[in-house]
């Protein structure tokens, strides 16, 4: 018996270490492919620096061009490096991104969860409860703030 719990025990440890291992190599796998993408935008954006620095550069020539007659640049004629597709119009992050009802819905959510949590003897079933209630009440709220900021036009 004491034979089969010391196989156990050294069977247990062994997959553990391995599975360590594995975690290990997995982790710096994402940590490398992070990097490397990280790269890549920043490559990107110099990118898209150099060409918006060309375009300024050959917009200032050809208006010395037009000054000058007879001036002539070499880069001038070279046609302009070609533009990166426009990507999507970036969505604002935190909460600058999110409407007022999604706000008012976790404020209220968080509110009413304190607020339940100290009020009713039974924590748990008070702050579930005043977590519903303080999200509704919160979402209406920004749905109202919503509404009045779409009837202005902004």
């Amino acid at each position: 018996m004491k034979q089969l719990l010391v196989a156990l025990a050294a069977a247990v440890i062994f997959f553990s270490c391995k599975s360590n291992a594995d975690n290990a190599a997995a982790i710096e796998s994402a940590k490398k492919a992070t990097i490397d993408s990280m790269n890549n935008v920043s490559s990107i954006k110099q990118q898209v620096v150099d060409s918006m620095n060309n375009l300024k550069k050959h917009r200032h020539n050809t208006s010395n061009a037009a000054v000058t007659p007879g001036y002539a640049d070499a880069e001038m004629n070279s046609p302009a490096p070609a533009a990166p597709a426009p990507a999507a119009p970036a969505k604002k992050k935190g909460w600058k991104g999110w409407s007022h009802t999604a706000k008012g819905a976790v404020v209220g959510a968080g509110a009413g969860a304190i607020t339940g949590a100290i009020v009713n003897k039974d924590r748990l079933k008070g702050a579930a409860i005043g977590t519903l209630i303080g999200a509704g009440v919160g979402a209406g709220t920004g749905a109202i703030v919503d509404h009045k900021k779409k009837k202005q036009g902004q």
